[in-house]
């Protein structure tokens, strides 16, 4: 560790090199974690699945490829799949717990995720897929420091995906009409809004964000049936970060998480990489405990 350390000092390109990457995969950490963030705030479920519809939707995106079909050309696909899925699991499970309380979703979503990972299992087998998407690989300070183009095409995509929901949500009368359930459904429901279809609905986008982000996962790292847990812990902790409906802070958080998961894989070990982030997690439930403690207490 400390001989890791000695080198990000000695050769400070690494650091760039580690920042970089870090904004890459962060960025779509962050649009998942957004997916997550819109469930958990409109319908109160935390859906413990969150990873494995990105993994679904990566899975997509590779078996496309195997057809000739671009992986970017499959995360249209992705989406559209996805938010079919995610309508389809709403009208059999979500909606039957949506009242329930939080270790009853928290249950359903955990065994959801099982039977996903599973059947992805059993369909693909377990090795690691990559979706090969042919894009050069730029080099800059006599070869210390590497841009895949991908990367970059990844970052410009969830960008994009991100302005286009926060668009929808902010202008479209059914971004209107979540938002209104998300801040009183009883009131949404009186003034003629139908909050199971606005449910339904938005679980269905949450999913089809998962879809594009596995997409995009798939191209720039890469996909395995059973990686959707690690997934569902980085928007976790992304989101208690950030708070719910703060997208600056999912966004910052995302970037946040990408850029300490690869300083600690490298300064660490990739085997102690994912412990980071569980890490994390812990340290924002923590955190949060005491700023909610300290809240009563000033109430009081």
């Amino acid at each position: 560790m400390l001989d890791n350390i000695s080198l990000l000092i000695q050769a400070p390109l690494l650091n760039i090199q580690l920042l970089l990457d870090g904004l890459f995969i962060g960025a779509i950490f962050a649009l998942a974690a957004y997916g997550l963030a819109l469930v958990w705030g409109v319908m109160n479920v935390k859906n413990l699945a969150q990873g494995d519809f990105v993994m679904m939707g990566g899975y997509i995106a590779w078996l496309l490829s195997t057809y000739g079909i671009h992986p970017i050309f499959g995360l249209p696909v992705a989406m559209v799949i996805m938010f079919g899925f995610g309508w389809l699991i709403y009208i059999t499970i979500i909606c039957r717990i949506i009242n329930r309380d939080l270790f009853t979703s928290l249950l359903a979503t955990f065994g959801l995720a099982l039977v996903i990972a599973q059947l992805l299992n059993l369909a693909f087998g377990p090795e690691v897929r990559v979706a090969i998407s042919g894009f050069a690989i730029n080099s800059f300070f006599d070869g210390m420091v590497t841009v895949a183009n991908i990367k970059f095409i990844g970052l410009v995509l969830a960008a994009i995906l991100a302005a286009m929901v926060i668009s929808f949500m902010k202008l479209s009368r059914m971004g209107q009409a979540i938002r209104a359930t998300a801040q009183d459904p009883r009131a949404a429901k009186v003034m003629g809004i139908d909050t199971e279809r606005i449910y339904a609905f938005t679980f269905a986008l949450n999913a089809a964000i998962c879809g594009a982000a596995g997409a995009l996962i798939s191209m720039i790292w890469v996909i395995q049936p059973f990686f959707g847990i690690a997934y569902s812990i980085r928007s976790f902790v992304i989101v208690t970060a950030a708070g719910l409906g703060n997208l600056p802070g999912v966004i910052i958080a995302g970037l946040g998480l990408g850029g300490a998961e690869l300083y600690a894989g490298f300064v660490f070990g990739a085997e102690l990489q994912q412990f980071t982030v569980v890490g994390l997690l812990v340290v924002v439930l923590v955190v949060r405990q005491i700023q909610q403690r300290k809240h009563r207490q000033a109430v009081q």
